[in-house]
């Protein structure tokens, strides 16, 4: 009885957890792709795909580092840390191979300049209204 009155408590008290939304991919609505693969996300936020299937070319958006919505986005999506999508970048850059992806302050502004620029790529938690940006899928 008692075994069966602790599995009662955990499931009601776990359907109280806090719930966690999943990390969207979105796109101007210029990008024509609507799937991507993690390998080819991957690329894109490493800097090594700087265009598009059909030749446009892809400005990156990111968060700052430390915001907890990149730290999601880079080890669910892109599986990698966000200290080493960190020292890619300052090894383009540095090294004068590449550049970084342009970094904006909130998640917010991250939608306004994906919405604003063409062949832009970014990430969000939520998206309210799905005309103003593309949300891609992520196949394996």
């Amino acid at each position: 009885m008692k075994t069966l009155y602790f599995l009662c408590l955990l499931i009601f008290l776990g359907s109280f957890s806090p719930t966690v939304n999943a990390v969207d991919v979105i796109v101007h609505l210029s990008v024509s792709e609507n799937n991507v693969t993690t390998s080819q996300l991957r690329r894109i936020y490493t800097m090594r795909q700087t265009q598009w299937p059909d030749g446009q070319p892809i400005v990156v958006f990111v968060l700052p580092k430390q915001h907890s919505l990149h730290q999601r986005f880079s080890k669910e999506r892109l599986q990698i840390f966000p200290y080493q999508l960190e020292r890619i970048w300052n090894k383009l850059t540095y090294s004068g191979l590449g550049v970084a992806p342009i970094l904006v302050s909130t998640p917010e502004a991250l939608i306004v300049a994906v919405m604003k620029t063409p062949g832009a790529i970014g990430y969000a938690e939520t998206i309210v209204d799905k005309g103003v940006v593309n949300v891609i899928n992520i196949e394996k």
